[in-house]
């Protein structure tokens, strides 16, 4: 047990400093145009769309790959390869314009190949919002889908045993009369209607519809925070079309602020991992529409001015009104906040210490699956905190929770206790895998020990871990154990590294 309390102070207070300058791309996009329909009517305006979205991404410094016209196939391909490649960027976007219905609450993006005669070749010849959803999940901060593609579907609400036929095919100058269903994506993930659900998306008089228009303006305005971001668009839709589109977001971002556009100096302000610095670095008068839309009951908002009255450095440094706030957003529901408030009750700063309230408080927030929230129930049940006696193997049920909810952290505490052997069931390759999905969060803890101390981990799970550099073809070398140049080479390549880093 003493071995196993070593590594997890290690991976939850260290700090380690990279010398390594050169990194993968932090933000990646894919962006996706259908118009050259085959069987259903074709688009006017999608790829044009597509296309000047791709030529603002990239402007502003995204990695980008631009699909247009593509079948079934080559689009679940691209999907799967920008799953992949994304995991080591901080914000993945998808931006889809086309073709999209909805059949029994699910929505589906249809490629040009597809040959549609029943709401069964719907879900069988398209691609969904699910799947999309999946291939942006494991980006580091932000995961963004956009759907330009807000179109009825024309084939009713039940699925057909038998194909049916179809009634012949008409232009529009809508994007949809029906409109898609309201997605309900993880907490942490965004997705973007251009009209709200069950309403329509227009074309437009131009070459690009309207809310590609706003994106457009919006992507490329330096130092606007993402949240702002898609309220300034839902404005700028509203005004163009005379209220008659309204853009609508589900989900949540996280309560990290980001820049989509800005100077290096700008985003590096927000890169910080403390939370009350990085919200702190905002313009002022953005903190003036952030208190606009808090007052609505915004709970990102209400967060983020939360963490500004949470900062020490700044003028506005006042704990209580920070207090104040995660309070009114913990009980809107906000899980972030009631993880924020407990560790305001668990210290006794802005309010009056109140163990109980605190722990109730990381339980709520533990029970919508916040994983910081678990992972921190762990750590008290393994020591007794908060009321709550010792407990290691209940522990042990909360850090494997966490680290099945990419929990960084966590995931390296369970691989060491399984890698301890403290975890019945369960050796080396499930340590390997959780530290390489540790290690594929980017966690800077953890990339430094498995380059500087690999040796902390059992000559086994380092075998099993090279096994999995292999597998994701990060590594080609013997699979002995021994950290040498290759492997370290893989780890640094899994972590996101180009070959031009700078070595310690």
């Amino acid at each position: 047990m003493l071995n196993l309390l070593r590594r997890i102070v290690i991976a939850s207070f260290v700090v380690c400093g990279l010398t390594t300058v050169a990194v993968a791309a932090d933000r990646m996009a894919l962006v996706v145009g259908m118009s050259n329909y085959g069987s259903i009517p074709k688009l006017r305006n999608t790829t044009n769309d597509a296309k000047a979205i791709t030529t603002t991404l990239t402007e502003v410094g995204f990695d980008v790959t631009t699909l247009i016209d593509a079948t079934q196939q080559e689009f679940l391909a691209a999907l799967a390869d920008f799953a992949f490649v994304s995991e080591t960027a901080d914000l993945a976007l998808i931006y889809f314009a086309g073709h999209g219905v909805e059949v029994q609450g699910e929505n589906f993006l249809i490629p040009v190949d597809a040959e549609i005669r029943s709401n069964r070749d719907v879900q069988n010849q398209s691609v969904s919002l699910k799947d999309l959803l999946a291939a942006v999940d494991h980006a580091r901060k932000m995961r963004i889908v956009i759907l330009d593609s807000c179109r009825n579907n024309p084939f009713g609400d039940a699925i057909a045993q038998e194909p049916a036929v179809t009634s012949e095919p008409t232009t529009t100058a809508t994007r949809g009369s029906a409109g898609l269903a309201p997605p309900v994506p993880d907490r942490g993930s965004l997705v973007a209607f251009a009209a709200r659900d069950g309403s329509v998306a227009e074309d437009g008089k131009g070459d690009n519809s309207p809310f590609a228009l706003a994106l457009i303006d919006k992507l490329a305005e330096p130092g606007l925070e993402i949240s702002l971001m898609f309220r300034q668009v839902r404005d700028e839709v509203l005004a163009a079309t005379g209220n008659r589109q309204e853009p609508h977001t589900y989900g949540s971002l996280p309560g990290t602020p980001f820049y989509i556009s800005g100077t290096p100096e700008e985003r590096e302000a927000l890169a910080v991992d403390d939370r009350r610095l990085a919200w702190s670095a905002l313009r002022p008068e953005q903190e003036v529409q952030l208190a606009a839309l808090a007052k609505t009951g915004d709970t990102r908002s209400l967060l983020g001015l939360a963490y500004m009255r949470l900062n020490p450095e700044a003028r506005g440094f006042a704990p209580t009104d920070a207090a104040a706030l995660l309070e009114q957003a913990a009980t809107a529901g906000s899980a972030e906040a009631q993880y924020e408030l407990a560790k305001l009750y668990e210290t006794g700063l802005g309010v009056a210490a109140d163990p109980q309230r605190a722990l109730a408080l990381y339980q709520q927030s533990a029970g919508q699956e916040f994983a910081d929230a678990i992972n921190d129930l762990g750590f008290l049940h393994y020591h007794g905190g908060l009321g709550l006696p010792a407990d290691p193997a209940r522990a042990l049920t909360f850090f494997e929770r966490a680290a099945d909810l990419r929990h960084p952290q966590a995931m390296f505490n369970f691989a060491a206790l399984i890698d301890d052997g403290l975890v019945h069931g369960k050796g080396p390759d499930v340590a390997a895998e959780y530290l390489y999905q540790a290690l594929r969060s980017g966690n800077s803890d953890v990339f430094n020990l498995l380059l500087e101390r690999p040796k902390m981990f059992s000559a086994q799970t380092r075998r099993a871990l090279q096994n999995v550099l292999i597998r994701n073809a990060f590594y080609n070398g013997a699979v002995d154990g021994d950290f040498g140049p290759g492997t370290q080479r893989g780890i640094r390549a899994a972590y996101g590294l180009s070959e031009t880093e700078v070595e310690p």
